[in-house]
């Protein structure tokens, strides 16, 4: 099957192959599709990661249940499926790659995907909230459950509604899986403010991609940003010899190897988490992801 990407060097100051049809769709059937031959895996790093983060901070702010989270670059929320249901990434793709030319209407889909999600809720689900630019997107993740509230906004260019603003008051955790550098520090800064208490930040970057300013800015906000340093993270294979080029450029740039990281064919990402000094102190890193 082909893989359906437009031009390479649209999406990004580093080349990199832009998707822009398939992330506003009716429904999530051209997305997954279309990313399953390039073996699209970095939510199903994200369900393991994100569910440990979420138990431990539960452990930390026992007396706020359910945990709030916002999901950045959301999408269909792909993410709050792998939280908080039981099911993971195989299972999407089974359910929205394999239809062919009998796929569902949108519409019949989310029906259908009500009551797929709604049998598999786990009971510790977190309270998510969905951030996108994308207003198919954002709309049918909130529309088949799995997005307790979801937003089409794009903080780059605009302020936070008042909605948004309201929603953003109490939550405990902001996780990203990729978006960064699409989405800058700028995201942030209009998200932190509008919290009432500093959430914890967990995102996964590219290697081609710098977080410093993020880092920078989460610092002024009081937080402490630690990357894990015993791994990275595979994203996708890259999508053609021109977007390989490009990301081994970039890397070049900011002084990284591609040595048994991207030289095995896939965009690589590292785990940052941010939060404040006295939950860094009293669980450490190395302590929440061991090995």
């Amino acid at each position: 099957m082909a893989t359906e990407i437009t031009d390479s060097t649209a999406a990004s100051d580093w080349g990199k192959a832009d998707f822009e049809a398939i992330y506003n769709c009716p429904d999530p059937q051209r997305y997954f599709t279309t990313l399953q031959p390039l073996e699209y895996q970095i939510p199903q790093h994200g369900q393991a990661v994100f569910r440990a983060v979420t138990d431990a901070l539960q452990r930390r702010r026992a007396d706020r249940p359910p945990l709030g989270v916002i999901d950045l670059c959301c999408s269909y929320g792909v993410n709050a499926a792998l939280l908080n249901h039981r099911l993971d990434l195989s299972d999407l793709y089974d359910r929205y790659a394999a239809h062919g030319p009998g796929a569902p209407q949108p519409h019949q889909l989310a029906e259908e995907d009500r009551t797929f999600f709604a049998t598999r809720r786990r009971p510790d689900a977190c309270r998510v909230i969905g951030l996108d630019a994308a207003e198919h997107a954002v709309g049918y993740g909130e529309r088949v459950g799995l997005l307790d509230r979801g937003f089409a906004e794009n903080l780059e260019h605009d302020e936070p509604s008042a909605d948004l603003r309201k929603a953003l008051a109490d939550i405990d955790l902001i996780t990203v899986t990729g978006g960064v550098g699409y989405i800058t520090a700028r995201t942030f800064a209009h998200l932190f403010d509008c919290v009432s208490s500093p959430p914890w930040v967990a995102a996964f970057v590219l290697r081609t991609v710098s977080y410093r300013p993020v880092s920078a800015l989460l610092a002024r906000a009081g937080l402490v940003t630690e990357k894990l340093s015993t791994r990275t993270f595979r994203q996708r294979r890259f999508a053609d010899g021109e977007e390989r080029r490009a990301a081994f450029a970039a890397l070049a740039g900011h002084g990284l190897s591609t040595v048994g990281k991207e030289a095995d064919g896939f965009y690589h990402a590292d785990l940052y988490l941010s939060r404040p000094a006295a939950d860094v102190a009293a669980l450490p890193l190395s302590q929440l992801f061991p090995g």
